[in-house]
């Protein structure tokens, strides 16, 4: 059974930066493409950023580019998304997911994860 759990939100203001950091147990991490995605108040869930098991390839929202990075250290088994130039727009709550059933080197779609921590808070005040 994998397990994913997000840590690193919090309460900041405009144009901080923030580092979060998804620590996953069991399966084959290495292996799985992860991704981000947020959920904002009376919103859909969104795609943030996406990284390939060996952590060569990335894919980001157009809206985030140049202001998030993810990254992984998969000998630490763990997944961060370095977030900076936090905008009011950005509070949500951040999910990070495991893909652990795909053959796609990375994954831009939630329902291509089938692996999910229960998600962090940042709340970004202007």
């Amino acid at each position: 059974q994998v397990q994913l759990a997000e840590s690193g939100g919090g309460l900041v203001q405009a144009g901080d930066s923030l580092r979060l950091s998804c620590e996953v147990s069991g399966g084959a991490f290495s292996t799985y493409p992860m991704g981000w995605f947020r959920q904002a108040p009376g919103k859909d869930r969104e795609f943030v950023a996406t990284i390939s098991g060996t952590g060569g390839r990335t894919v980001y929202a157009d809206s985030l580019k140049g202001r998030f990075t993810i990254s992984r250290d998969n000998a630490k088994k763990t997944l961060y998304l370095q977030m900076n130039s936090l905008k009011p727009e950005d509070t949500a709550v951040y999910s990070c997911a495991a893909g652990s059933r795909t053959s796609l080197e990375v994954v831009t779609q939630d329902w291509g994860y089938d692996y999910w921590g229960q998600g962090t808070q940042v709340t970004v005040s202007s």
